[in-house]
C-alpha cells in the first residue's frame, strides 16, 4: 500500500466515509448543527453521528491542513523568486473522490497562511494524458522552465502500486507543469514525460516523489559541470531493497535527464547498526530529500544528509512505515557494487559506469518517532526569502510532515462525521546539532544517530554531532507573544517510589492550544534505579489524562495514549496505542568542575486541539493525535515513577497559540 493521498492506492479509494462529507458551508460546528453534543456526557458512537458533526471538535488552528477533506503528502514548496513568499504544497482530496492533486497556501512568516483560492486550494490536477489516474509527489524548481517556476511529478496512469506486489511498467512516470500565475496552477506542458519509465533492466518495487538539488560534492564525483542540478527519484528494486535513484539534468529546458545510478541503496529490509536507533530500511523508499547542513542551518560547506521515508520495515506499532534521516559522504562506488551475481555489467544500472555512486553513512536516525508522522518534504529557505527577513534567520532548510488522522487508511476513524482528516505539521528547522564534553563510555561509542567529531583523551570527553531539529524560530515566537495567558510554573523535586504519582500545576491551562517549555534534570543513580519514569501528564480529567515521560530502563520516550479518549470505549477506528522512540541521556562533565552529570531532558511541547508534538534536546522529536472527548480534560500534572527525586525547572506555558487561516473565517 502507498500512502499518497491517504489513498490505499488506488485513489478512488478513499474511505468510503470521505465521499459524503460536504463543503465547508455544509459541515456543522462544534457549537451548533443538526444534532447537539454534550462533551460533559460519555460519547455516543461517533460513527452514529451525522456529517461533519465534529468539524471542530478536535481540529487544530495553527496548522497547516485544507479547508475541508483529507490532506496527504507535503509537497512542492518553493520560495517565490519575485516576492520572496513561501509557498507550501500537500495532496489533497475533497469529499469527491474526482476531487484531487496537489494544493497550496502561501505564507510570509511560517505563522499564518492564505489559500491560493477557496474553496478549491489545488494548483494541478490529475486527468492529463500522463496522468489519468493520480498526481503524486514532486519539486517546484523556482527558476526553472523559461525562468518560470516549474513542477516536476510523478504521473501515475496505473493501478495499484506497492512494493508488496508486481510492478507494472509505465505506471509511474514524471512529468513537467509550469506556472504561468505566480503559483496560482501550474499547466501541464503539451509533450510525454520528462522521464518516461523506470531505469531499463531493473524490477523496481516502486519509483517516485522526484526531488532536485545542486551539491559540488556530486558535480565533483559524477564528473558533472558546476552547478548542474540533479533529481532524485524514491522507489527500490524487488528482492534488492530499497534505493534513491540519481538522475541530472541534460538540457537547459529540464526537458531531458540523464541516468546516473542507485547513489543510495540499502539490501531488504536491512538496518543502520542493528536497528535500534533508526529502525529498518524496508523494501522501498519514498519521498527522499537531500540537503547539507551546518549548525546554523543550512549551506554548501555542511554535512551532507538525506531524509527518506522507508516502507515494510518491521516497526510494530509503526505500521510499516518509518520517516528516517541519514548523514554521510557521497563517493565513487565500488565496481563489484556495479555487477550483477554472475559477474556481468548491471543492465540499466549506469550510463556513465565508472562514476557510480555510493552513500558512505556515518550515522542515521528517525526523523520523527511518532507512528503515523511521514512523508518528510524540505526546502531550502534563504535568509532573503520573506519570513527570513521578518525573523532574521539565516539560510536554512524547512521541512513539514504529514501527520495521517487515520493510521495510513488503515483504521475505520469517523471521517465523515468530522469532515477531515490529517494535517501537516508545524514546520521544522534542520541543522547539525552538537552535544559538547560527553563522558567517553561505551554508551557514545555505539553505532548510533550521533557521530564522535572530537575527543580530549586527558579529560576523558567527546564531542558528538547529531541532526539538530527545531519549530520554525517565527511560530514560536509568534505564539509566545500572542499568548492569551502565561504561566510559569514553580520548579520542584518530586520521588514517586514504586508507584506512579501526579501532582497537579498550581495553574493549569484553560485550553487545548498552548506552548509548554520545561526541564527534567534526572540524578545520577536514576540510571541503576528501577521504574525510573518522569514527565507530564496532559488533557487530565476524571475519566481521560495521556502521560508524557521519558523512561530510563530503555532510554525511551513515551506518550502513553491508552486512556487518553473515552471515545475509544463507544467507536471503531479511535487509536489509543503508546507512541514511543529512542533517546539517549548521555553523561555530560562540566570542563570547570569535572563533575559530571545525566544529560537534561529540556522539551518544547506544541499542542494544538488533538496535535501533540514534543521535542527534546533539539534532537529528538515526536508527534502525535490525541482525542479527548469531555471538556473538563485539559488538566496538566508533574508525573514521576521511581525510587529516586527528579527535578523539575523553567516550566511555562503560552496559551493561546495562533488562527493560522484568518482568511477562512473558521
Amino acid at each position: 500500500m502507498k500512502k499518497h493521498g491517504g489513498l490505499s492506492i488506488a485513489l478512488g479509494l478513499a474511505s468510503s466515509a470521505m465521499s459524503a462529507v460536504g463543503t465547508p458551508l455544509q459541515l456543522h460546528s462544534r457549537q451548533s448543527g443538526a444534532q447537539s453534543i454534550d462533551y460533559n456526557s460519555a460519547p455516543p458512537d461517533l460513527a452514529t453521528l451525522g456529517n461533519g458533526t465534529l468539524f471542530n471538535t478536535w481540529r487544530p488552528k495553527a496548522h497547516v491542513l485544507p479547508p475541508y477533506g483529507h490532506t496527504g503528502d507535503p509537497t512542492g514548496h518553493y520560495v517565490d523568486a519575485a516576492t520572496g513568499i513561501f509557498h507550501v504544497g500537500y495532496l489533497w482530496t475533497s469529499s469527491d473522490e474526482a476531487l484531487s492533486g496537489v494544493a497550496s497556501a502561501t505564507t510570509s512568516d511560517f505563522v499564518t497562511y492564505e489559500d491560493i483560492r477557496l474553496p478549491d486550494p489545488r494548483y494541478i490536477e490529475p486527468g492529463g494524458l500522463n496522468d489519468p489516474i493520480a498526481v503524486f509527489d514532486g519539486t517546484v524548481i523556482a527558476e526553472g522552465y523559461q525562468g518560470l517556476p516549474t513542477f516536476i511529478y510523478t504521473s501515475v496512469s496505473r493501478l495499484p502500486i506497492s512494493w508488496t506486489i508486481a510492478y507494472t511498467p509505465g505506471s509511474e512516470t514524471q512529468s513537467i507543469a509550469v506556472s504561468y500565475d505566480g503559483g496560482l496552477n501550474f499547466t501541464k506542458l503539451d509533450r510525454g514525460p520528462v522521464i518516461p519509465s523506470a531505469p531499463f533492466g531493473l524490477n523496481v518495487t516502486g519509483w517516485r516523489d522526484p526531488f532536485d538539488f545542486k551539491d559540488a560534492d556530486f558535480d565533483r564525483v559524477t564528473g558533472s559541470k558546476s552547478g548542474t542540478r540533479y533529481l532524485l527519484i524514491a522507489g527500490g528494486v524487488h528482492d534488492v531493497g530499497p534505493a534513491q535513484f540519481l538522475y541530472r539534468q541534460y538540457d537547459d529546458d529540464l526537458m531531458q535527464w540523464e541516468y546516473l545510478g542507485r547513489w543510495w541503496r540499502e539490501s531488504a529490509n536491512s538496518t543502520w547498526g542493528d536497528g535500534t536507533w533508526a529502525g529498518r530500511w524496508g523494501f522501498n523508499f519514498e519521498v527522499s530529500n537531500v540537503v547539507r547542513l551546518n549548525s546554523e542551518g543550512a549551506g554548501a560547506d555542511g554535512s551532507l544528509f538525506s531524509l527518506v521515508c522507508t516502507e515494510g520495515g518491521n516497526y510494530g506499532v509503526q505500521g510499516l512505515r518509518e520517516q528516517q534521516w541519514a548523514a554521510g559522504d557521497v563517493q565513487i562506488g565500488k565496481q563489484s557494487e556495479k555487477r550483477d551475481n554472475d559477474g556481468k555489467p548491471s543492465s540499466g544500472e549506469c550510463l556513465n559506469s565508472d562514476r557510480n555512486l555510493d552513500f558512505k553513512l556515518n550515522m542515521a536516525g528517525v526523523l520523527d518517532a511518532g507512528a503515523s508522522a511521514y512523508a518528510a518534504a524540505g526546502k531550502l529557505v534563504p535568509s532573503t526569502s520573506r519570513p527570513s527577513q521578518g525573523s532574521g534567520a539565516p539560510d536554512r532548510y524547512v521541512v513539514y510532515l504529514w501527520l495521517t488522522g487515520n493510521f495510513f487508511a488503515s483504521i475505520d476513524f469517523p471521517v465523515a462525521q468530522q469532515g477531515w482528516d490529517s494535517s501537516l505539521l508545524t514546520p521544522r528547522e534542520l541543522f547539525v546539532r552538537t552535544i559538547s564534553d560527553v563522558v567517553d563510555n561505551d554508551a557514545v561509542r555505539e553505532t548510533g544517530s550521533w557521530r564522535v567529531v572530537s575527543s580530549d583523551s586527558s579529560a576523558g570527553t567527546v564531542n558528538l554531532e547529531t541532526l539538530g531539529q527545531a519549530p520554525v524560530r517565527e511560530a514560536i515566537s509568534a505564539y509566545k507573544q500572542s499568548a492569551t495567558r502565561q504561566i510559569t510554573e514553580p520548579g520542584v523535586t518530586l520521588s514517586g517510589f514504586a508507584n506512579t504519582s501526579t501532582v497537579p500545576f498550581t495553574e493549569s491551562s484553560e485550553s487545548r492550544y498552548f506552548v509548554l517549555e520545561a526541564s527534567i534534570s534526572f540524578p545520577d543513580e536514576a540510571r541503576d534505579a528501577d521504574g525510573v519514569k518522569a514527565g507530564f501528564q496532559l488533557f487530565g480529567s476524571g475519566f481521560e489524562r495521556t502521560s508524557v515521560y521519558y523512561q530510563f530502563s530503555n532510554e525511551t520516550l513515551i506518550v502513553d495514549r491508552t486512556q487518553s479518549t473515552a471515545v475509544s470505549a463507544t467507536t471503531e477506528g479511535i487509536d489509543t496505542r503508546n507512541e514511543h522512540g529512542k533517546l539517549r541521556l548521555f553523561d555530560i562533565k562540566d570542563s570547570q568542575s569535572g563533575r559530571t552529570r545525566i544529560e537534561s531532558l529540556d522539551i518544547t511541547m506544541i499542542v494544538d486541539n488533538s496535535i501533540v508534538e514534543i521535542f527534546v534536546n533539539k534532537r529528538f522529536v515526536l508527534s502525535t493525535a490525541v482525542l479527548p472527548w469531555y471538556d473538563a480534560s485539559k488538566m496538566l500534572s508533574f508525573f514521576i515513577e521511581g525510587p529516586v527525586s527528579v527535578e523539575f525547572s523553567d516550566v511555562e506555558i503560552w496559551e493561546g497559540l495562533v488562527n493560522a487561516w484568518p482568511a477562512r473565517g473558521q
